[in-house]
């Protein structure tokens, strides 16, 4: 990658980033269910709630491990390769401060001139 995000060579491979970073964010989202519904259960006293609850849990459990499996099918994550999954995860980091670096907005905001407006 080079400072130039105009350059097309910027974008090669970026479509299968933005796939595993939306994966990435559902299964943390999945994650969250299943903790919040497991913490909904411990504090519910009503047999009929704590029925739903359980078998919202067991929905969340099954999509967070359809996710999980996605991710690993993909090699998007690798659970059981710490070594290959730091090594991605140190490649995402050094992408996103790459990105974060480069110059996306030009130093003039101003948007005088570009609509039609009276003379003043």
């Amino acid at each position: 990658m080079n400072d130039d995000y105009l350059d097309p060579i910027n974008s090669v491979g970026m479509a299968d980033m933005a796939d595993s970073s939306f994966c990435l964010e559902f299964a943390m989202r999945a994650k969250n269910g299943v903790r919040n519904l497991a913490a909904a259960l411990t504090e519910t006293a009503s047999p009929d709630v704590r029925l739903v609850l359980r078998e919202q849990l067991a929905d969340a459990l099954a999509l967070h491990e359809e996710i999980s499996k996605l991710m690993v099918e993909k090699h998007w994550l690798h659970p059981y390769e710490v070594g290959e999954q730091f090594q991605m995860d140190l490649k995402s980091a050094e992408t996103t401060v790459r990105i974060a670096r480069m110059k996306l907005f030009p130093d003039d905001t101003a948007r005088l001139g570009m609509f039609a407006t009276p003379d003043q």
